[in-house]
């Protein structure tokens, strides 16, 4: 491989921002593009740097593709985001609603609060699942989608443990210390795995933002 297409190519994976898992696979099927462009011109008797030269322009210049990638990144990560709502959002629901219901302990108003607004943003976020999965065939993907479940997620990342600190502070107390415990690991986990995704997708609408007025 051209050391002047692996230049192209570590260029471009810096331009970008998302799921890594993601990004790497768009590299790595640039990069094969490439190098079947220059195959099959080196075939056709075309001297290989010249035909290096032409693959390049082909492909256009990182600047040029770099926006269309990180569109396509954005909502891959936008997706990552709302599935980790979802997932950890359910999870703690459906923990709460079991500790709550077999102790027949009212659940204190500010928990219940927190737990609607927690709730809310799963809810948006299955709707931008949908919106970012077969709904695709049909219509665009709503240009402030990503922001909006970035922010709905940093919401939730803040809701859900402190609905957990406030579900052990008013809890029974032959339950109490156990809830305690449990509850400022879901506190935690919950509030890290959260914030994190909320940042990378906010990173990703600012790249996109940057990319295409660039």
């Amino acid at each position: 491989m051209s050391d002047r297409v692996e230049q192209y190519v570590a260029e471009l994976s810096a331009a970008l921002r998302g799921p890594a898992r993601v990004k790497s696979r768009m590299v790595d099927e640039i990069r094969d593009g490439l190098a079947d462009t220059i195959d099959a011109q080196t075939s056709c008797g075309v001297p290989h740097e010249q035909a290096v030269d032409r693959a390049l322009r082909e492909f256009g210049t990182v600047d040029e593709i770099a926006p269309s990638c990180q569109q396509e990144l954005t909502i891959a990560q936008t997706r990552q985001t709302s599935t980790n709502l979802v997932i950890v959002v359910g999870f703690l629901i459906t923990a709460g609603h079991l500790t709550w219901t077999t102790e027949d302990w009212e659940l204190p108003t500010t928990a219940q609060l927190m737990l609607a607004v927690a709730t809310t943003a799963a809810a948006l976020a299955v709707g931008a699942l949908a919106a970012t999965g077969v709904l695709t065939r049909w219509v665009p993907v709503p240009e402030g989608l990503p922001m909006l479940v970035s922010w709905a997620c940093g919401t939730a990342s803040v809701a859900m443990p402190f609905a957990a600190v406030v579900l052990a502070l008013t809890a029974p107390l032959h339950i109490a210390w156990p809830l305690i415990a449990v509850s400022y690991v879901i506190a935690i986990g919950s509030h890290v795995v959260l914030a994190l995704s909320a940042r990378a997708c906010r990173e990703c609408v600012r790249r996109t933002e940057l990319e295409t007025s660039s």
